[in-house]
């Protein structure tokens, strides 16, 4: 009974998404209270939640800061130089231009908003494009491959979201990922040197005397200078770079907890950058509404993960998954979990497969004596094909700013991403982030 219970109530979540009859931070909270009540635990309901909430408050705090802090450093320009540099080394051949793209993608994609990085690459890429008659179908190919890559960065959201499901350290998950995430950053590199090779065989090399007309991120020229936004701080490029450095490798060393040290990092940068007070306060309240789309998300999983646990339902489904998986095929559990995360992060919302199916093959595993970790980084296989499955709200900007078809951007960089997903596959294996047999 409490199996049946605990399918019915994943199939219920998945589907109130996927149908948009309710939102995932809704649906994370109604549905698991509302099967917690009917499978009788209503007396212990509350202990449950609270359990599943204080298990996620770290990974919660994480993302606040997180995000807080690359805003601060997007607002205060660390990233502008980036971008105008790239922009000058392109010049008028194509392929510059497309890796180019990729290399400004993949370092505006550190703060983990796939929105904020669609629209700084774009403002700086697409009037080249334009210019030199380049298909905007590239562009929008190579920035996705580029953001889907860097995605899986803990506080991107994938990474976050198998980490508070899986109940383990989201910096643990993450560092075994880096080299994966450098073969796929590779990749993408080639994928934009062949599409490069294919606009200049089809367009040629372009002399572009008058880069200087092309707009910079910042607003304003590349060459040119113009009043720069008030919040920008130019001159303190060289200590929130500096900052930034020692705050990733406190990261992979493992100095402090995540959580505390981008609480650190959020609260330097801030202090630096914005000393008043008044100024401080705009700059918090202009990340807000991103800090508590997701925020709120990881707080209200805590409810669905604290009553699929507390309620003994995960363990029911493991059971019913591995009696139908033969003995001889425990060993492929990270395999098939990595194989499945492909085409279900796809067609199903990021929240319904990894706060309703990851669990479930987790402790499937663990019953193979995997380690959750593992089954967490295969898991994250599918984010690199993720980006173009219509669930994802960020990807309708992408193509809008690009000005092409939602369907044809589809078919054009479909084939590239199930590549990205091979590659990382491979690499996962090979350098041991989870075992393939």
């Amino acid at each position: 009974m409490l199996t049946l219970l605990a399918y019915s109530m994943v199939l219920v979540f998945m589907v109130l998404i996927m149908t948009d009859r309710l939102s995932a931070l809704l649906a994370l909270i109604l549905v698991p209270v509302a099967f917690a009540l009917l499978a009788g635990f209503g007396g212990s309901l509350g202990k449950m939640v609270l359990d599943g909430i204080r298990n996620l408050a770290p990974t919660g705090v994480l993302l606040l800061f997180a995000i807080l802090y690359f805003g601060i450093m997007i607002d205060a320009g660390l990233f502008d130089p980036v971008a105008r540099t790239v922009l000058r080394l392109v010049g008028g051949d194509p392929v510059k231009i497309v890796m180019g793209t990729v290399v400004l993608a993949s370092v505006v994609s550190l703060d983990g908003d796939s929105s904020t990085s669609y629209i700084i690459t774009t403002t700086a890429m697409l009037p080249l494009y334009r210019r030199l008659g380049m298909r905007p179908l590239t562009a929008a190919c190579v920035i996705m491959l580029a953001a889907g890559n860097m995605n899986l960065t803990p506080w991107g959201g994938p990474t976050a979201r198998a980490a508070s499901a899986l109940h383990v350290d989201a910096n643990t998950l993450f560092v075994p990922l880096i080299p994966t995430m450098v073969a796929c950053f590779c990749f993408a590199l080639f994928v934009a040197w062949v599409l490069g090779r294919r606009e200049r065989a089809r367009i040629g090399v372009a002399n572009l005397p008058g880069l200087d007309e092309v707009p910079a991120p910042t607003g304003g020229t590349v060459d040119t200078v113009e009043p720069l936004p008030p919040e920008r701080r130019p001159h303190l490029l060289w200590v929130n770079l500096a900052l930034t450095v020692v705050l990733m490798a406190c990261l992979l060393l493992g100095v402090l907890p995540l959580p505390l040290l981008f609480m650190i990092g959020f609260a330097l940068a801030t202090a630096i950058n914005y000393p008043d007070l008044a100024e401080q306060k705009r700059r918090i309240a202009a990340h807000a509404p991103n800090v508590l789309a997701v925020v709120s998300l990881i707080f209200a999983a805590g409810v669905f993960t604290g009553i699929l646990s507390g309620t003994g339902m995960v363990e029911a489904m493991a059971r019913s998954v591995t009696a139908v998986i033969p003995d001889s095929a425990g060993r492929f559990i990270p395999l098939i979990t990595a194989l499945v995360s492909i085409p279900f992060t796809f067609l199903i919302s990021n929240d319904a497969f990894y706060f309703g199916i990851l669990p479930i093959l987790a402790e499937a595993g663990s019953k193979f004596g995997h380690a959750a970790e593992a089954i967490g980084r295969a898991s994250l296989v599918g984010q690199q094909v993720h980006l173009l499955s219509p669930l994802v709200a960020s990807t309708y900007l992408l193509v809008g700013l690009c000005e092409v078809d939602f369907g044809a951007h589809q078919r054009f960089t479909l084939p590239w991403a199930l590549c990205a997903a091979l590659v990382m596959l491979l690499a996962g294996g090979l350098v041991g982030a989870f075992p393939l047999f």
